[in-house]
């Protein structure tokens, strides 16, 4: 569902900037949420989600089958008439399941639209975090490194990944424990172990 949720750019919430350097950071989204209670909250409820509708879906296509048996044993015994009503049953039951499933999972369907739902809370969190330390450090630019924003190489020392976690009151030593992945991956926590704590930002 999520893939890295944003490229943030905070230029707004800061004054005119002079003739002198920019200030930059990026933070690791995936990372973040892997550790939110929220966010796992979240996962839990759209599975939950996911498996009813997908078990409507099978029953509906069960039903379905029992329904071609049945019709394939009593078909010598039926009229023509019969035979044509018993079909355009069979494939309005067949569109019924097709239009269903395309409401449920098709393109911006009922799970998309839930996952939009229950993701909204932790990822206003997050955003709401990376704002203010944005301000507090003074930073012009904000990355997610996350994002589908490709970054070849990283500074450690302009990760503030740790500070949003802090503002989040998340363990931030758990990010010791971050593991290697591609960024962007929506399963993974995304990009490089960095596991000390950013010092002085220039």
């Amino acid at each position: 569902m999520r893939k890295g949720i944003i490229f943030v750019l905070l230029c707004a919430f800061w004054p005119t900037v002079q003739a002198s350097a920019q200030k930059f950071g990026y933070v690791d989204t995936e990372f973040v949420y892997s550790k939110m209670p929220e966010y796992q909250k979240a996962l839990g409820e759209i599975d939950k989600f996911t498996d009813k509708w997908a078990k409507d879906i099978q029953d509906k296509y069960a039903d379905i089958k029992k329904m071609q048996r049945a019709y394939q044993a009593e078909e010598i015994l039926l009229t023509d008439e019969m035979k044509r009503d018993r079909q355009r049953l069979l494939s309005e039951k067949e569109r019924e399941a097709r239009d269903y499933n395309n409401k449920v999972f098709g393109y911006e369907g009922m799970l998309y639209q839930k996952k939009k739902e229950l993701m909204r809370t932790p990822m206003d969190m997050v955003i709401r975090a990376i704002e203010k330390v944005s301000v507090q450090k003074k930073l012009d630019f904000m990355f997610d490194k996350a994002s589908d924003f490709v970054m070849l190489y990283t500074n450690p020392r302009h990760d503030y990944t740790e500070y949003v976690m802090e503002e989040l009151g998340l363990d931030v030593n758990a990010k010791s424990g971050k593991p290697n992945t591609v960024a962007g991956a929506v399963t993974n926590p995304a990009g490089t172990s960095t596991d000390n704590k950013p010092t002085t930002k220039q």
